[in-house]
């Protein structure tokens, strides 16, 4: 029961229910038209998203300087995937209802390729499981027994249960690469980023909850403790190890690529599982960091046994960090480090990969910027906790320089070169995924995943009444939402059915003039398009599909592969150019 009664407390307190300044106030005192931003951001996600499903459907990313597609991470059509719950949530329910129908037609996990685990794991798993619980929101008509099954959560299931033999080591580690087909080849390095070992326990966690099998959360959790044991006397990690042997090989400590979303995902494990052990690791964890690789607000690379420098360098992918600092409550540092990180954005009209601190500038091979979430991740966890008007700023910087230098025909195109502004032949799916959505959500103080509880949903499982949709929602690192209150939907203790239920009417019996609202899942979003894009399972995709080759992906990490190395002053980094 107390554990029951914590449950409610942290769900009310996620949901971020402070008393906080009206939404356009600070807005509109500097002048910034939040309203015509928000349709700004939506206008750029279908000139994206059309024409993908044009020129690029069924591979799975758009190719936009040559209007074509091309297979990047195993050929799931991953871009539809990673799009969906953002259609949800820029109102689009009919668009929604269209994909969950191709994607159930047209996708298959049983192919001869080889696939990276953590990226199939972020983007395909996540974004099933996100859409899945999401579905009757958005008006699908569910099975009988749903959450607790469905289609997209056996597609979910099937495409985790195909990571499963990479965690197959002596050490729990998984390997970085997996066959879908036979498993995990013979030769495949034993060599893996930290964020491909402890960026699971989100969605593994979910698919144990909601299926019943514990495999999933089990294989999550024993990963995640691998890296706890052999973390290093100062309290620190390193970007790459050994899998089988638990030996770093690259012994660079900090908070971005390799490492980024191991941090991430202590936190948000916590939060979504109600655990302390995982909040006391990382706890830990920013002790070390904050001792030994931060400086004036900025986080450098230390060596992870000694804690002396190795690279006093920003990277784009760090700028997740405010943002995580704001659900621990850590406002006022995350505000700091988010204004050293805005003023690069400022200089340069966007974050480059590297940013070298003390010179100022970027670093050579790493001056691109493939249109990256975090910073605009930050500013809208950050704008949520504090209303400051400066956050939003950042989003119309945003908006305009995407819009002016990454805009193109077919699409919006990775800036390869931010000094000159070249363009690169790619748009990753995150930027459907993460980016777009962000920023939407940035300017839609109103939208249904900002939810503060007083509407939700009541549903009837096998297993009793179950409260869903009031607020609350968990992003994966792919920004996939996943509804907290959904894990503890299908077990077969009905009595903590009603003691959740029980928690959520007593809370809200204490506002004064609040009625509970059974809001109907099958409402249409406002501002909903009424243009629906090319049937994305016409013949001519299904042509395409049948056209393709298989994809056989060497990437194991976020952005990283491990077959050719860059150093860059002391640090291991790994160079896909």
């Amino acid at each position: 029961m107390a554990v029951l009664r914590s449950l409610g407390s942290l769900l009310c307190l996620w949901a971020l229910r402070l008393p906080l300044p009206p939404a356009g106030t600070g807005a509109a005192a500097r002048g910034l038209d939040v309203a015509s931003y928000r349709e700004r951001v939506r206008a750029m996600f279908y000139h994206a998203y059309e024409h993908y499903l044009e020129s690029a459907f069924p591979y799975d990313e758009l190719r936009p300087l040559t209007c074509d597609g091309q297979d990047t991470w195993g050929s799931f059509s991953l871009t539809l995937i990673d799009a969906l719950d953002t259609l949800l949530i820029l109102g689009n329910v009919s668009e929604f209802q269209r994909v969950v129908n191709v994607l159930q037609e047209g996708v298959d996990f049983d192919i001869d390729v080889n696939a990276s685990v953590f990226e199939t794991n972020i983007r395909v798993v996540g974004g099933l499981l996100s859409a899945h619980l999401l579905s009757k929101k958005a008006g699908v008509e569910v099975e009988v027994g749903w959450p607790c099954s469905g289609p997209l959560l056996r597609m979910a299931e099937e495409a985790a249960r195909k990571l499963l033999p990479a965690f197959q080591t002596p050490t729990g580690m998984p390997y970085g690469t997996v066959n879908l087909l036979h498993g995990v080849n013979p030769g495949e390095t034993p060599v893996t980023c930290t964020a491909g070992i402890g960026t699971f326990i989100v969605e593994f966690a979910t698919l144990s909850h909601l299926t019943g099998d514990p495999v999933f959360e089990d294989v999550a959790r024993k990963a995640l403790k691998a890296l706890w044991k052999n973390r290093s006397d100062i309290g620190l990690v390193g970007n790459h190890i050994d899998v089988i042997t638990a030996k770093w090989v690259a012994q660079d400590a900090g908070i971005g690529a390799g490492v980024d979303s191991y941090f991430e995902y202590l936190v948000k494990g916590a939060i979504l599982l109600q655990d302390k052990e995982l909040m006391s690791m990382f706890l830990e964890y920013d002790k070390a960091i904050k001792n030994y690789t931060k400086f004036d607000d900025w986080y450098l690379w230390v060596q992870m046994y000694k804690g002396t420098v190795s690279m006093p360098v920003f990277q784009s992918l760090e700028a997740y960090w405010p943002g995580l600092q704001s659900l621990i409550g850590d406002v006022e540092n995350a505000m700091r480090t988010f204004l050293n990180y805005y003023t690069v954005w400022k200089q340069f009209g966007g974050l480059p990969e590297f940013y070298n601190i003390p010179q100022g500038y970027t670093v050579d091979k790493r001056e691109g910027y493939p249109l990256r979430p975090e910073l605009i991740e930050s500013a809208m966890y950050l704008y949520r906790a504090t209303r400051d008007p400066m956050l939003l700023e950042l989003g119309r910087d945003a908006v305009e320089s995407i819009e002016k230098i990454s805009k193109v025909d077919c699409g919006f195109a990775t800036i390869k070169d931010l000094r000159d502004h070249r363009l690169d032949n790619r748009m990753e799916s995150f930027f459907l995924a993460e980016t777009v959505k962000y920023l939407y959500l940035l300017f839609d103080p109103d939208n249904f995943i900002h939810n503060d509880g007083s509407v939700f949903d009541v549903v009837i499982t096998p297993y009793g009444e179950c409260v869903l949709n009031a607020g609350g929602y968990v992003f994966n690192t792919e920004a996939h939402p996943i509804d907290p209150a959904a894990l503890h939907c299908c077990r077969k203790r009905k009595e903590e059915q009603w003691e959740v239920e029980d928690l959520m009417r007593e809370f809200y019996s204490l506002k004064k003039n609040k009625k509970f609202t059974l809001k109907r899942a099958s409402k249409r979003g406002e501002g909903e398009s009424a243009k629906d894009p090319e049937d994305a399972s016409s013949e001519k995709g299904r042509e395409k599909r049948n056209s393709k080759k298989n994809s056989h992906s060497l990437l194991s990490c976020p952005s990283q592969s491990f077959n050719s190395k860059l150093a860059v002053l002391g640090q291991v980094f790994l160079d896909n150019t």
